[in-house]
């Protein structure tokens, strides 16, 4: 039976993640973007005074395990007062990639800081050398879009919109439409004040320092239910995966007692193009599989993270960014992309499930004055017991995808095809999911990029199921040549060509039962 005790801190809970749901629902009905307001490419989430998560709003897990790094990065390089609010999208300080611009909001009550909300949305336009700003052959952060590093959108209550309506036009590869920009930010300050004011009102209803013990309270128990589910999986653990290129991926989980020690050596170097993740979008994927562990319903929280220890070797997972963008490695595939690959790695290890399409499918076109972006769904991987999910964005991703009658009414194009990939799901005593097929005709002159994973390897089965198929994405011109496309790719298209992507089925788990009278015992994995 629970407890009063036990039942307050559920309240608190709710409580707290109604805060974060609010911020949510304001920055969906205000913003202007495509990407915003209809694929739901954001996240809000409430922090602690000390600036570790404490809960989230269901919003995008790759964002939300890196937005306590990034506000603890951003109080440290400015300092804060009540009235500001702090916009950045520098990886350095807990950013992911560009597009994803944060803002950090302190709150403060009667008796000093009370906590943090914190919002990061993807603006499908942030200048670099593509529309869309995730130019599948970048290699260094410049050209990838405009570097915010942390600075004061609101200073003790003063706006300084004309600042930061300057700093998108600069740089080599400027901003390509900054009133989109503007009118997104505009809605996640608006989140930020609506979360504000909603933790304010906790505050004043119940007492501050009972908002504030109720915050440390969720982190432990948190902290305890993690500890107790490592404390069932004593063992060490190791995968290794490649991703397209042969880069490779490892992991060694050393589980003791009630503590565990997660290793990324043996990991890639820097890596040369764009895959290259950093240690928030690492810290996401962590925070996300080991929340899988706990049978409990509890939100994301850094409390989790207490009984782990992360090592993170310079390098893939790891690249030192200095002062100079234009020599910075560059990082857009890596939130998107290696960041999925890490947790096909971690579930392998830990054999939860079989692997899921291990990719964002991303999709990018535009003009010289406007940028769409979009990810498409694919199928997940089957586990012990149950069928893998088709059609479905998973793990590090949790967006909407563009209605047909919206892409096509802001957009020159027209949506020919959006199916089920039938028959692509491993195989297994429990199938994989199918993946999809999605198929644009391109209306006017524009760019065209794409990026993604599991093009040259399908996503892997687990005990004895058998691996999904890989992706395969072709451009069909409209004279009817056809070139079949890899992971990473840019280029032109004209009025009349199409594009035709196939993402990836997820892995099947455990051997098919064989048919009857064939001698087979059809008792399924062993």
């Amino acid at each position: 039976m629970a407890t009063p005790e036990a039942a307050r801190l559920e309240l608190f809970t709710h409580r707290f993640a109604a805060v974060a749901r609010e911020m949510g629902e304001q920055l969906r009905r205000t913003a202007l973007s495509t990407n915003v307001k209809e694929r739901l490419d954001f996240s809000c989430a409430l922090l602690d005074a000390e600036g570790e998560l404490v809960v989230n709003a269901p919003h995008i897990p790759v964002h939300l395990g890196a937005l306590g790094l990034c506000v603890r990065a951003v109080s440290a390089a400015l300092p804060l007062a009540p009235g500001d609010t702090v916009i950045t999208n520098h990886p350095a300080y807990g950013g992911s990639h560009l597009p994803d611009v944060t803002l950090v909001t302190p709150v403060f009550g009667g008796a000093g800081l009370l906590g943090y909300v914190a919002s990061r949305a993807h603006h499908a336009e942030l200048g670099g050398t593509r529309p869309g700003s995730m130019p599948p052959d970048a290699r260094t952060l410049a050209e990838e879009g405009v570097v915010l590093a942390p600075a004061y959108l609101m200073r003790r209550g003063e706006p300084r919109w004309d600042e930061l309506e300057q700093r998108p036009r600069g740089g080599p590869w400027p901003r390509r439409a900054v009133p989109e920009n503007l009118a997104d930010l505009e809605a996640a300050a608006a989140a930020n004040h609506r979360g504000r004011e909603a933790l304010l009102e906790l505050g004043r209803r119940h007492g501050e320092a009972e908002v504030r013990a109720y915050m440390a309270a969720l982190k432990e128990e948190a902290a305890a239910r993690m500890a107790e589910a490592l404390g069932e999986l004593a063992g060490d653990y190791e995968a290794r995966q490649e991703l397209d290129d042969g880069s490779p991926l490892q992991v060694r989980i050393e589980i003791s007692g009630r503590r565990a020690r997660i290793d990324f050596s043996g990991s890639a170097g820097v890596h040369p193009g764009n895959l290259n993740a950093t240690p928030a979008v690492v810290r996401s994927v962590v925070l996300y599989v080991l929340r899988l562990l706990v049978r409990r319903p509890l939100p994301l929280n850094e409390g989790l993270l207490r009984p782990v220890e992360l090592v993170v070797p310079r390098g893939i997972l790891n690249p030192e960014f200095g002062a100079d963008p234009a020599r910075a490695p560059a990082v857009v595939g890596g939130n998107v992309e290696t960041s999925q690959r890490l947790v096909d790695t971690l579930l392998a290890a830990l054999r939860l499930a079989a692997c899921s399409q291990g990719t964002m499918n991303n999709v990018l076109f535009g003009t010289a004055e406007w940028g769409y972006y979009e990810t498409i769904c694919g199928g997940c991987g089957a586990g012990p017991g149950f069928a893998g999910a088709s059609a479905v964005h998973s793990h590090m991703t949790n967006t909407r995808i563009t209605d047909p009658e919206v892409l096509e009414h802001r957009y020159p194009v027209r949506l020919e095809r959006f199916a089920i990939r039938r028959g692509s799901g491993g195989a297994g005593r429990w199938r994989g999911g199918d993946g999809a097929v999605r198929e644009f005709v391109f209306l006017a002159p524009m760019s065209l990029s794409l990026l993604g994973q599991h093009r040259r390897q399908g996503p892997y089965g687990m005990d004895g199921g058998a691996p999904g198929l890989a992706a395969r994405q072709r451009l069909i011109r409209a004279a009817g040549e056809e070139q079949a496309l890899g992971a990473a790719w840019g280029g032109e298209v004209k009025t009349g060509d199409r594009l035709v992507v196939e993402t990836p089925g997820g892995g099947g788990w455990g051997r098919p039962a064989p048919p009857p009278g064939d001698g087979g015992d059809g008792d399924g994995p062993p």
